[in-house]
């Protein structure tokens, strides 16, 4: 079979949206109206509040920045794909929407991480943490995780610029994702596994590390405490961390690590969308729940409304 690569002429089918076009158009509308919302409202309460201009509440405002850019990278367009009908997208754009998409969760990936971190010092380094945590070194963080989530993501776009794609250009998925992108190739795609893998090792291990010892020795400090009221009170602070990087990285991992054959396909492409879905989704309503200072300032703005 000849094959074929012409880039910005070429055009891909998106196989998602083959069955219950209305459905998934009211879910993916009210999903992205309520993640939009809820992350830009905890965005706005913390800025406003000069109470939680601490480290932990900034990088949660960073956190939901990142997240409504996440959720704007695959919702809309697939609100579109849904609503018209025409699963069409071009080569260009599938390769923005794949720089963006991995950029954006390399970078939470990262966030992450240093969000562990940042609950490590606060609980096991109190006379300590502000000093350890000041304003440029938290910046400094950020920045970083936004440096290496973009250079990472740039390494996977390379990767995919440079791949030869046979005349079916049929996508699996409701999006574009770099492994079904891979799955449609027809050139050798042994170096793209390669570099998925190493860097699925490097960046998802890494952070996943960090985030493990940095509960390990939480986790090791709470028992330490003889008051069980103590206890309870630094554990709730760290509880919703727990639950957001649990979900983020149960979801991420099955994307990327599972076999990528016959049925697996299919549950691949289910657990990618809980990937890019669930923790912008549920990132505010978790911290608001699970932190009554968020909570108490929530109170004071609409008091105030």
């Amino acid at each position: 079979m000849e094959t074929k690569n012409e880039s910005s002429l070429d055009e891909f089918h998106l196989l998602g949206f083959s069955k219950g076009p209305i459905i998934c158009s009211v879910l993916i509308a009210v999903t992205y109206a309520i993640t939009i919302t809820g992350n830009l409202a905890v965005f706005s309460i913390i800025h406003v509040n000069r109470h939680l201009h601490t480290p932990m509440y900034f990088f949660l405002s960073c956190l939901s920045a990142l997240d409504v850019c996440y959720a704007t990278v695959t919702l809309p367009m697939m609100l579109v794909h849904s609503i018209t009908g025409n699963t069409k997208i071009s080569f260009n754009r599938c390769l923005v929407q794949i720089y963006f998409f991995v950029s954006c969760g390399g970078a939470e990936s990262l966030l992450l991480a240093s969000m562990a971190y940042d609950r490590y010092v606060a609980i096991c380094n109190p006379l300590r943490y502000m000093l350890i945590m000041n304003k440029k070194f938290c910046l400094g963080l950020m920045a970083g995780c936004w440096f290496l989530g973009s250079g990472n993501s740039m390494l996977h776009t390379f990767m995919t610029l440079k791949l030869t794609f046979c005349r079916g250009r049929h996508i699996n998925h409701y999006f574009c994702d770099v492994i079904p992108i891979l799955e449609i190739a027809c050139s050798n795609i042994h170096s793209s596994h390669v570099v998925l893998h190493v860097d699925t090792a490097v960046l998802g291990l890494s952070t996943f590390l960090i985030v493990i010892n940095s509960y390990v020795r939480i986790i090791t400090t709470i028992l330490k405490i003889q008051s069980s009221a103590g206890r309870r009170k630094v554990f709730s602070t760290c509880s919703a961390h727990l639950i957001v990087i649990t979900i983020f990285y149960i979801t991420g991992s099955f994307s990327y690590n599972s076999p990528k054959s016959g049925d697996f396909l299919n549950k691949v492409r289910i657990s990618s969308i809980l990937y890019s879905i669930l923790p912008p989704l549920l990132n505010p309503v978790i911290y608001c729940l699970r932190n009554r200072e968020v909570k108490m300032a929530f109170k004071k703005a609409f008091v105030k409304l």
